[in-house]
């Protein structure tokens, strides 16, 4: 029962620290989605200011809707969850890359990634399409 407790604490540890290191990067992205409605909001004013100067029955009416803000509480989750993933991700530049498990295709058998090499010869993965 205490290893379970002391697993825990290190957990929320973990989860604090990581939290910690996020919120600046988070912050920013917040700022920087604010930045954008507001930037949308001063649009659409000199828009709607423009058609009532220039009432011209060639020019469409402006369409204008509300429901197309950035700076949402579901927007502000997305790039919390995105900064997370980002953060955690095996693969960093400048970093040895991960030597993870895929099938080869011809012979149906796991082998890492950097088995596949050949001497000094570098490894060129081929994500292309299919069809």
């Amino acid at each position: 029962m205490d290893d379970s407790g002391g697993v825990q604490t290190a957990r929320a540890l973990k989860h604090a620290a990581l939290c910690l290191m996020l919120l600046p990067r988070f912050l920013l992205a917040a700022v920087m989605l604010w930045l954008l409605d507001f930037l949308c909001i001063r649009r659409k004013v000199l828009l709607k200011m423009g058609q009532s100067q220039l009432d011209s029955p060639e020019d469409p009416p402006v369409c204008v809707s509300d429901s197309n803000k950035m700076f949402t509480l579901e927007s502000l989750r997305a790039v919390w969850y995105g900064q997370k993933l980002d953060f955690l991700k095996s693969a960093h530049l400048g970093r040895v890359a991960p030597n993870t498990e895929v099938v080869l295709v011809q012979e149906r058998r796991p082998v890492r990634i950097l088995d596949c090499m050949r001497g000094k010869r570098p490894l060129i993965l081929n994500f292309g399409s299919c069809s």
